[in-house]
């Protein structure tokens, strides 16, 4: 670890935290908010963020080949309309300089989530994202993490 950040400046951490619970809160399931932190941290390449979201998603009851063809869900048969949408938004949030927030992507958004859920969608992207460039950034360790999450 480069900076022990949390420490340095807890003022940030606990933003950061408050946050992730506005997300946590959200009414968008569990499995999907996971498969979101899990497909961003595969495109931004964040192994600690990968480490966390793996095994949570795991405790949650998300399968093994779920996540294991994540990165090629385009391809895969076993993600829901409302999944596919989803990790489409989450794609091209994460990589907004290339072509924006398409508007062909965002109405398969409209279609499948209320209001409020595009917010918290939204909004789930913009957090992990954050975590996975503090993560990044300061070289937070990677393999110990041990989930918390219950079954649901």
């Amino acid at each position: 670890m480069r900076l022990d950040w949390y420490k340095t400046l807890p003022e940030g951490y606990r933003a950061m935290l408050e946050l992730q619970n506005v997300v946590n809160k959200s009414s968008i399931e569990h499995k999907l908010l996971e498969l979101i932190k899990i497909r961003a941290s595969q495109i931004n390449g964040c192994a600690h963020c990968l480490d966390m979201h793996t095994k949570d998603a795991i405790a949650l009851g998300e399968s093994e080949q779920r996540i294991h063809v994540l990165a090629a869900w385009r391809e895969a048969p076993f993600y829901s309309p409302r999944e596919r949408a989803a990790l489409a938004w989450c794609e091209a949030l994460t990589l907004i300089s290339d072509k924006g927030a398409p508007e062909d992507i965002y109405s398969e958004i409209k279609k499948l989530f209320t209001p409020k859920e595009e917010v918290e969608l939204t909004l789930a992207i913009a957090v992990i994202n954050s975590w996975n460039r503090l993560a990044i950034s300061f070289q937070s360790p990677v393999g110990d993490y041990v989930s918390k999450i219950k079954e649901e």
